[in-house]
């Protein structure tokens, strides 16, 4: 070996050993605290069993297409919707009315998919926080189903999988989350109309837009119970987080500023992603999320769009494997193969496990303070790199601590480095040129709970 070929090697595998080094100096600071602790105990109260018994009633009304019955008590998507309230009630009477249970509705008419005038109805539950009840993370799934005609409202759609599997785990989010009190405010959405067009997310993204919600997070739940892959793959130790890229909300004059600063690979989307991510590999027992650089599957969409279509940070959480004989089909066995999206193709045990991996992220950003804001970077032609941001408002964040310090290599794809800089609003790396790396700051609380890391500029902000 000569010694090009040894330096190379070497370069390598400091680069492979040091964000390794530098994750255990940053997480020694804090250990074992209070709120860590309960994270791992929010990700093992979350139950399987409750997760079967309701998506298997959702599964008994029927059909639960946006466009079905809703006078029965039994069948249709208004029997479903009022069951749904009814176990947010209570689970809001479980905690002494911690939660703000309401419909939320709209008649939608004159589209393709609805082109009759239709009440879309969803149902929300709010948690607010103690300190700062403004500041919004939301975790939603979707109520209504459909078979292959997206049109037909009066055939059995059970929808097992799509997506009772993401209201149930939203309602048990909502059972073990309710039991603990947060800084900020969490929301469980249970959206309609998604099958007809993502209107139940339109309306309340608009909403949320009108009332002034400072949104940090949006968790899609849309088919967290399949394990069992089109392509033969059995696995129930993965999942996939979808995060789009650059905000369709950028204006020209950030598009050029991002065009040479950088941040295609640092929205809020992106960064919340890497986000759940961590708290997977930490909280997690034996699940492995794959952060996939895009909004969706190709061609398809979900309930996050609409919030990401005003700018917020949201990203779908799903199963990795996906069983298309089993997804938008009319009950029925062609050649051997039954079709038909039943609750024999759910895997409860598998949706308890991303349940768990939603409420612990939503706790750990109603429990951290709010994401630093005006972040800015400076090192054009120094040796090293200067971060500022604005100091947190003291009354909406007592429980913060200090700030916190990310970088990584500029193709990597989760954060390497990280350093604690204490309670300032400016800190430099000496010796760490901005031209090689990618940066970002977060917000760190007195239990070692930290926020979404915030990329410097517009491409990353995540607002006030």
């Amino acid at each position: 070996m000569n010694k090009s070929q040894s330096c190379y090697l070497t370069n390598l595998l400091l680069r492979k050993i040091a964000p390794a080094i530098a994750l255990t100096l940053s997480t020694t600071v804090f250990a074992d605290t209070e709120q860590q602790q309960a994270l791992y105990d929010i990700a093992k109260n979350v139950s399987a069993e409750n997760i079967e018994k309701d998506i298997t009633t959702l599964v008994n009304f029927g059909t639960r297409h946006t466009l079905s019955e809703t006078e029965s008590d039994t069948r249709g998507i208004g029997a479903a919707r009022r069951w749904i309230k009814s176990e947010f009630d209570k689970i809001s009477a479980a905690c002494g009315g911690c939660l703000e249970v309401y419909y939320q509705s709209e008649i939608i008419s004159g589209e393709k998919r609805i082109p009759d005038p239709v009440e879309v109805v969803s149902v929300i539950a709010i948690q607010r926080g103690t300190t700062d009840p403004d500041r919004y993370v939301i975790m939603s799934g979707d109520i209504d189903s459909r078979v292959s005609d997206v049109m037909d409202f009066t055939s059995d759609s059970p929808g097992a999988n799509d997506n009772a599997s993401g209201v149930a785990g939203t309602l048990e989010a909502a059972r073990v989350l309710s039991k603990h009190k947060f800084n900020g405010s969490i929301v469980y959405a249970a959206l309609a109309g998604e099958e007809q067009g993502l209107f139940g997310g339109r309306i309340m993204a608009k909403q949320a837009k009108e009332d002034g919600w400072r949104i940090k997070a949006v968790l899609n739940n849309d088919m967290i119970g399949n394990i069992e892959g089109v392509n033969g793959v059995i696995n129930n130790t993965t999942a996939r987080i979808f995060a789009e890229g650059t905000r369709v909300t950028e204006t020209e004059k950030e598009a050029r500023m991002r065009r040479f600063t950088g941040g295609e690979v640092d929205s809020p989307s992106r960064n919340l992603a890497r986000y759940i991510d961590k708290i997977a590999d930490k909280y997690i027992e034996n699940l492995d999320t794959m952060v996939i650089y895009r909004l969706d599957r190709f061609g398809r969409g979900g309930h996050h769009r609409p919030f990401n279509d005003l700018g917020y940070p949201g990203i779908r959480i799903m199963e990795t494997n996906e069983n298309y004989t089993r997804q938008h089909q009319d009950l029925r066995v062609e050649d051997g193969i039954a079709y038909g999206d039943t609750l024999d193709g759910v895997n409860f045990d598998y949706a308890a496990k991303l349940t768990g991996l939603n409420a612990v992220s939503l706790a750990a950003m109603a429990w951290a303070p709010n994401p630093p804001a005006n972040v800015e970077i400076a090192g054009a032609v120094q040796p090293s790199t200067t971060l500022k941001w604005d100091a947190l408002d003291t009354e909406q964040n007592p429980q913060l601590k200090g700030y916190k310090i990310y970088w990584r290599h500029t193709d990597a794809p989760q954060w390497e480095y990280s350093k604690y800089v204490g309670n300032v609003t400016e800190a430099t790396l000496e010796n760490v040129v901005i031209d090689n790396y990618f940066f970002g700051v977060a917000s760190v609380n007195k239990d070692g709970v930290e926020s979404v890391v915030v990329y410097p500029g517009p491409a990353g902000s995540f607002g006030e």
